[in-house]
């Protein structure tokens, strides 16, 4: 829906009759009995009062329902309302518990072979019985039809198949710790063999066959339609439906909800929004709700550029970072200031960039530059890269400069650049950029999602860093022979306290090493109008639609 502002002159007389005349048809319609609608047009989503129906605001528009092809958050979130997946979440934890499955995996002692028993009685919208046929099915296609995501599958499973009618047994390519966390995955959801086709590229965006408690009611371009399965097999909705409507901008979303115009408003709203609405639910306005997020932002050092391929360099620019100046400038507030690049939602997370480092530290900075052998006639000269895209990092990236201007004498010099997202994103793996501001959106929440994407290295050297791997990926070209170890060590251990160990040696090397800075940590905001109740994420930023009530 867009927002029009209209300028009308006042003319006279026209315009006292304009005004009796609209007097007049208020009084008429208001008068006159209104049919109640449930079931909202093709194009509109408007909920009438008391249909028992849920209207979402958002700008996050999705580019496909398919989930073997669905990589993005917009698309992600309507998936996991209408399906079910082996393992899921409960909003508030991170810790993952049968959903389709009734156990946990049954792990061999080899670590290769998980064996999962299912859930019986339970049906696709279509009517086609779930069961380990189609479970086997659903992984074959989310790693066959070479989707977007289909790499965090096809990496490490050898194999799929049905030891019996309601028993999947997953044979692995190599031990992975996280492997049952990664079925908990949104895409990795249960759909019909029979609405779905196997073979590369053979997706379909516009349609969704799964079991969950809702069903696809209809699709367009600015509103979809969520309603209730009748014959879901779990904890029914408590609402009629769910009706989106996918606004075209920012300004438009915080319109509609102060206006009244929706029931809730998740993703996106700009810092300034955020704060204004915080306001009003301080005010009690309506409701503002605020959650621990799983997003993590941090700078990226280039080890394979002067000069950051001192090590001295990228720990002084590890402590001179003022993250606490950085979360209330650049997003006012509504972040969390970051220590580690495990974020605080995983209980490994150890916040050793604190320890080393602080914040603001430029007396250290100082030293470790001049030890580095730079001066105020020699200065340490660094790019940091951003999107032109982010706002939130063009100000952590001027505020980063502006404190290195005023605190460092000199002896440090930032210069801010911005690309097209498109050629940041492109040329960052190309080792193109010194320094650059990125965030991380995990796929699955363990903490090998934080480390291995970011630090191993299939093949390098300590002379030229990473040449193939994530960290080249990453634009970071950190290369070490012990991190890569260590990573290994995590994915095969099964024991959470001895896996626990290993992560806390990795976040020290990488606090010592220093190929990323952790900045902050996102906070999740979704505001409510009064009245709306259980409005609930989970852990992967996902808005859960089946508990909320008005």
């Amino acid at each position: 829906m867009t927002w029009f502002s209209l300028s009308v002159k006042r003319l006279g007389r026209i315009t006292q009759f304009l005004s009796l005349f609209c007097l007049c048809l208020f009084l008429v319609v208001s008068c006159a009995p209104r049919p109640q609608v449930t079931t909202p047009p093709s194009g509109s989503v408007n909920s009438p009062t008391g249909d028992g129906r849920i209207t979402i605001g958002t700008t996050a528009k999705p580019r496909t329902l398919d989930p073997a092809d669905a990589y993005e958050l917009a698309s992600l979130g309507l998936v996991f309302n209408m399906s079910d997946r082996l393992y899921t979440y409960e909003p508030g934890s991170t810790e993952i518990k049968p959903q389709l499955a009734t156990a946990l995996p049954k792990v061999s002692q080899d670590a290769l072979t998980y064996t999962i028993p299912l859930r019986q009685g339970v049906i696709f919208h279509d009517g086609t019985p779930f069961n380990a046929q189609a479970m086997a099915f659903t992984i074959n296609r989310f790693i066959q039809n070479k989707g977007k995501p289909s790499f965090l599958l096809g990496d490490v499973v050898d194999y799929v198949k049905t030891t019996g009618e309601y028993e999947l047994t997953i044979k692995l390519k190599k031990p992975f710790a996280a492997f049952s966390s990664l079925l908990a995955f949104p895409g990795v959801c249960a759909v019909s063999p029979k609405a779905y086709e196997l073979g590369a590229g053979k997706f379909k965006p516009n349609i969704f066959v799964g079991t969950g408690p809702y069903k696809l009611g209809q699709y367009g371009t600015d509103s979809i339609r969520f309603d209730v399965f009748d014959k879901y097999w779990g904890e029914k909705p408590v609402n009629k439906g769910v009706n989106l409507q996918i606004q075209t901008s920012p300004v438009n979303l915080f319109n509609a909800f102060r206006t009244g115009a929706i029931d809730v408003a998740y993703l996106s709203l700009q810092p300034d929004q955020n704060r204004s609405l915080s306001e009003g639910g301080k005010k009690g306005d309506w409701q503002a709700i605020a959650a621990e997020g799983s997003v993590v932002s941090y700078l990226v050092l280039n080890r394979n550029q002067q000069p950051l391929d001192k090590l001295e360099v990228r720990q002084a620019i590890a402590s001179i970072i003022d993250r606490p100046l950085l979360n209330e400038r650049a997003l006012l507030g509504q972040a969390d200031p970051l220590y580690s690049m495990i974020p605080t939602t995983l209980k490994v997370s150890v916040p050793l960039f604190k320890e080393k480092y602080g914040d603001a530290n430029f007396d250290q900075a100082k030293k470790l530059l001049t030890t580095a052998g730079f001066s105020k006639e020699n200065p340490a000269k660094v790019q940091i890269w951003y999107p032109s895209s982010s706002p939130t990092r063009s100000l952590a990236a001027q505020t980063l400069k502006s404190l290195v201007d005023a605190k460092m004498d000199g002896i440090l010099q930032i210069e801010v650049t911005q690309a097209e997202g498109p050629a940041f994103f492109k040329d960052i793996s190309k080792g193109l950029y010194p320094g650059a501001l990125l965030d991380w959106y995990p796929d699955f929440l363990d903490p090998d999602n934080y480390v291995q994407p970011f630090l191993t290295c299939d093949k390098g050297s300590v002379a030229k860093g990473c040449e193939d791997g994530a960290s080249q990926t990453q634009g970071s070209f950190y290369y070490s022979e012990a991190m890569n170890k260590l990573i290994d060590q995590q994915r095969k251990e099964l024991n959470p306290e001895a896996r626990q160990k290993i992560f806390a040696e990795i976040q020290t090397q990488v606090a010592t090493d220093v190929p990323y800075v952790p900045l902050w940590q996102s906070k999740d905001y979704v505001f409510a109008r009064n009245g709306v109740n259980s409005v609930q994420l989970n852990p992967t930023q996902i808005l859960v639609y089946q508990t909320i009530k008005k």
